[in-house]
């Protein structure tokens, strides 16, 4: 027979005689994407949990893991794919707050989830997953018909390691359904109101003149496309933000301390489920699949100063990924912004691809996937339940 456990008195008095800088730097080194083990550790003694309720140490935890793990994601679809169930998928065991009542997920950034709703009107929400916290924001004055959106912290500095309230700003850019024209403006939390809508410049004077080339497209027996704004999750890299729209993949830039819009041609016009992200060294990424291998491309400035393409890896997934048929089954359909990582939907589900590392890890089953819209937040004792008992003591 198993002896009996020792009394919860003792193993109170000797975890709090361990040295604090010991344990301080044990449960540094507890993984972040299991926020579990934290919480654990907080209830074994009085000591633990002042500990890893401490700023201080808090601090230190998310400065030595460098990036938030993945908490969870939503999903964006393409209008005749249908919208997807309005609900966070949880990659991990923490309690997050219960989802609001909304239609579609546009993004999720900086510890904030971006949602269009329709309850009385359509409306945005900017949402706090782990403190629950809401904010009601007003759609912008642009009529849309596919449209996609961004939300990111306006804290000067911040390093988004910890973003959990404080001001942030939302960008909304369409494509206006009476000109067929690219607009975008963004909102500001601290002012409560949109900037006016600005209008990417195709060369256009009027809608009249529009038509008039689009029917002359046509007439050459060729296909003329609307420049939609492809509803998927965009790229924010310091001022600007960039989304794709549906011609060639050209890439729409949006610089919103300017408010001014510009278009990029793309490494690529000519690959299908593409995605964009940050760099972790800054730059604009833009990957897709072909052949079977993952291409990941990044925008650099060149020696004469001029902004250039430069192809950065090439991975070939076929000896990563276990798919019977991976050249008609793969591609991508996001990316976690600024660490290096890759959503791609197969025919088994969709996995995420660690581009330095090579780690491979299974997210969900199989289903539709166009857009991945990843949750990234530290899930620790001062955001969660514990904090209020924290307090007592």
């Amino acid at each position: 027979m198993a002896p009996p456990p020792p009394p919860p008195e003792l193993m109170d008095r000797v975890a709090a005689s361990l040295p604090v800088d010991l344990v301080s730097e044990i449960l540094l080194r507890l993984p972040t994407d299991e926020p579990e083990h934290l919480f654990r550790a907080a209830l074994v003694c009085k000591a633990w949990l002042r500990l890893t309720c401490d700023p201080a140490f808090l601090r230190r935890y998310r400065a030595f893991h460098g990036s938030p793990p993945l908490l969870g994601f939503l999903q964006r679809r393409q209008v005749l794919q249908g919208d997807p169930a309005p609900r966070i998928v949880g990659t991990t065991a923490v309690p997050l707050f219960p989802d609001p009542q909304f239609r579609r997920a546009l993004d999720c950034r900086h510890g904030r989830v971006l949602l269009h709703a329709s309850d009385d009107g359509w409306h945005l929400i900017v949402w706090d997953p782990v403190t629950g916290e809401q904010h009601r924001v007003p759609e912008p004055d642009i009529p849309w018909l596919i449209y996609s959106a961004a939300v990111f912290c306006a804290v000067s500095g911040c390093d988004h390691l910890d973003c959990h309230g404080g001001p942030f700003r939302v960008v909304f850019m369409a494509t206006d359904e009476d000109d067929d024209v690219v607009k975008a403006s963004v909102y500001s939390s601290e002012t409560g109101s949109w900037t006016i809508p600005v209008t990417l410049d195709d060369g256009f004077q009027s809608r009249e003149q529009r038509m008039e080339a689009a029917l002359e497209v046509m007439r050459r027996g060729q296909f003329y496309g609307v420049p939609y704004v492809q509803p998927r999750r965009g790229a924010v890299i310091g001022d600007e933000i960039y989304f794709t729209i549906r011609n060639d993949n050209a890439i729409v830039k949006y610089n919103w301390g300017t408010n001014c819009l510009s278009k990029i041609d793309p490494p690529s016009s000519d690959v299908y489920d593409i995605a964009l992200m940050g760099m972790e060294n800054g730059s604009l990424g833009f990957v897709y699949i072909r052949n079977c291998s993952l291409y990941v491309w990044s925008m650099k400035v060149n020696s004469q100063g001029a902004a250039e393409w430069v192809q950065c890896w090439a991975v070939e997934l076929e000896k990563m990924i276990p798919v019977a048929n991976l050249k008609d089954e793969a591609f991508v359909v996001g990316s976690a912004e600024g660490v290096g990582v890759i959503f791609v939907s197969t025919g088994v589900g969709l996995f995420s691809i660690e581009l330095k590392s090579r780690r491979v890890k299974k997210v969900n089953d199989l289903e539709v996937y166009f857009s991945i819209l990843p949750y990234m937040s530290f899930y620790t004792p001062d955001r969660g339940t514990l904090l209020s008992l924290a307090r007592t003591l």
